[in-house]
């Protein structure tokens, strides 16, 4: 099993669709234990503890609180977008503004630190789907618009727990709800759908495995989980929380824009890092949707 110790450095690709982020130094998860339920207490500037410090979103109770109530675009704090195109690799304070703009709203996009590199691509893609935008590396006038006035995520389990996790397999996206607040919004990529056979060294021998790469839908809840890298016999796992037999929640090195795990739901490797310390065990787990390609 592979533990690293430094936070993981971003490869930013050339062609939008696939973000690969460096194999070498990988940080460890947030270790702050999950917060109870029934507990709102987010300050504006982020999480309390280490997921705080982690580059958790940022919301205040109150924007928190409208989100969860209000349907649609009600409910979020103002913006008012700079309106300067952005693209891959771009710096300065249109970006740092949109960063945390992103973070404001639920989404991980890193720290605000005015770099547009992998983490803020992917928040992007995410609140891009959710909008009903087809996901661009491109800040143009269409997404500032979304930004100054957003929706919030389709609620898919309207009668779900406070606290739960949604799977949305049609956007590819996941939902992490907080007394009943949709607290992290993440970019995924769920099971291929396309049939495997691969072979691998376990337990001592070569072993051949297949199956239909699909990730099921259905109700579920988090189980156990392992912390740093965990090796299947499909793969390295970053900090997985499983949820359905062999199926979890883990940070990839690759998340691209379209199905292609062995059924696991794939996470940026950044939101893998706090998302343990959000979410505890025995937390459903819904999954719905199939996506159209």
């Amino acid at each position: 099993m592979m533990r690293g110790r430094r936070r993981p450095a971003v490869a930013m690709l050339a062609a939008v669709g696939a973000v690969t982020f460096a194999t070498a130094g990988v940080a460890g998860p947030a270790r702050a234990a999950a917060v109870p339920a029934g507990a709102v207490t987010y300050a504006r500037a982020g999480l309390a503890g280490a997921a705080s410090a982690a580059g958790a979103p940022a919301l205040t109770a109150t924007a928190a609180g409208a989100r969860g109530v209000l349907p649609g675009r009600a409910g979020y704090p103002p913006f008012e977008a700079p309106g300067k195109t952005l693209r891959l690799g771009a710096k300065g304070d249109a970006v740092k503004a949109l960063q945390a703009r992103l973070r404001e709203l639920g989404y991980v996009p890193g720290s605000a630190d005015g770099r547009y590199g992998g983490a803020t691509l992917t928040a992007l893609w995410a609140f891009q789907k959710v909008q009903g935008i087809k996901p661009t590396s491109t800040v143009a006038a269409r997404t500032w618009r979304a930004l100054e006035n957003p929706r919030a995520p389709r609620v898919l389990v309207p009668r779900g727990r406070a606290t739960r996790v949604e799977v949305d397999l049609t956007k590819q996206v996941m939902v992490l709800y907080r007394a009943g607040v949709p607290m992290l919004i993440s970019h995924i990529s769920s099971g291929s759908g396309v049939p495997y056979t691969e072979y691998a060294v376990w337990n001592g021998k070569r072993q051949v495995f297949s199956g239909s790469a699909r990730t099921p839908t259905g109700d579920y809840t988090t189980t156990w989980r392992a912390r740093g890298w965990h090796r299947s016999y499909l793969g390295q796992l970053y900090n997985p929380i499983f949820f359905n037999g062999g199926i979890a929640l883990h940070g990839a090195l690759s998340v691209p824009l379209y199905p292609a795990s062995h059924g696991c739901v794939r996470l940026p490797m950044n939101v893998a890092e706090i998302l343990p310390g959000m979410l505890g065990k025995g937390v459903p787990v819904h999954v719905r949707g199939a996506f159209r390609r």
